[in-house]
């Protein structure tokens, strides 16, 4: 019998994944079209995958083992390309797990889940106004004058669930660009494109947040009366940069899909 040579689907999309981001980066207002076209056949094909198109088996929904359970991680990832234009990688979440409220400075995402389902937290930092940064309001429990240098007011853009027939979610430098990732129902694993990769040597370093809650907002909780709190209001939040929470961390284990050149 003749040899199969077909193109596996994971080698179409990191192609397609180099040409549409490196064109994304040297795009001029002439080349919109192309960029736009790139980059919907690059969502198209992402869509599509499966984590059979990358020979992982939907991991069982394990009971807690107690201390053995406690000293494995949480997440683990399989590394499985990356170029000066782009990484992809495969994230794997436990039951319960959550990748932690994160940024991806200057970067562009993709995340597709491939098994399970998974709740997705979209902020964005807002923009100095022509008066100048808000004045933080204070803060319950109240924060250390040191910390205050690193709370950024922000906006939630999204709070979406996803699962393998969904499509992926996007993030760009300026949209849905800080995340949260929680495991929902069972354990559950995504494929994950960045473009550019994380280099810290070039100011893309990732950085941890947690929602702030402020004095006038407990009072509101208290209280119980939402109505009089408008939408755009209720979206708006304080975020404080943090150190990486001590109970995440992040594993590591081998792709065993097809091999991919790019």
């Amino acid at each position: 019998m003749p040899r199969d040579n077909k193109t596996p689907l994971i080698q179409k999309i990191a192609k397609q994944a180099y040409t549409t981001f490196k064109g994304l980066k040297c795009s001029s207002g002439g080349e919109n079209k192309v960029v736009a076209d790139n980059m919907s056949e690059l969502i198209s094909l992402v869509t599509a995958v499966r984590a059979a198109d990358l020979k992982i088996a939907p991991r069982k929904t394990k009971p807690s083992s107690g201390a053995a359970e406690l000293q494995s991680p949480p997440v683990t990832y399989m590394h499985i390309c990356e170029t000066d234009v782009f990484s992809m990688g495969v994230f794997l979440l436990r039951t319960g797990a959550s990748i932690p409220l994160h940024d991806h400075p200057g970067m562009n995402g993709m995340l597709k889940v491939l098994y399970g389902k998974v709740s997705v937290r979209c902020f964005d930092k807002l923009e100095d106004n022509m008066n100048g940064r808000p004045v933080p309001p204070e803060f319950d429990p109240p924060l250390a004058p040191l910390q205050m240098g690193s709370v950024w007011h922000s906006v939630l853009r999204s709070d979406t669930e996803y699962s393998e027939t969904s499509g992926p979610c996007l993030l760009t430098p300026m949209r849905d660009n800080l995340h949260q990732i929680d495991a929902v129902d069972g354990p559950a694993a995504f494929l994950d494109i960045l473009a550019p990769p994380y280099n810290p040597d070039d100011g893309r370093d990732c950085h941890y947040y947690k929602a702030l809650q402020t004095g006038a907002e407990k009072g509101k909780d208290a209280k119980s009366n939402p109505e009089q709190q408008g939408e755009k209001e209720k979206d708006q939040t304080w975020l404080l940069e943090v150190p990486q929470p001590e109970d995440f961390w992040c594993g590591g284990e081998p792709y065993p899909g097809p091999a991919v050149s790019v």
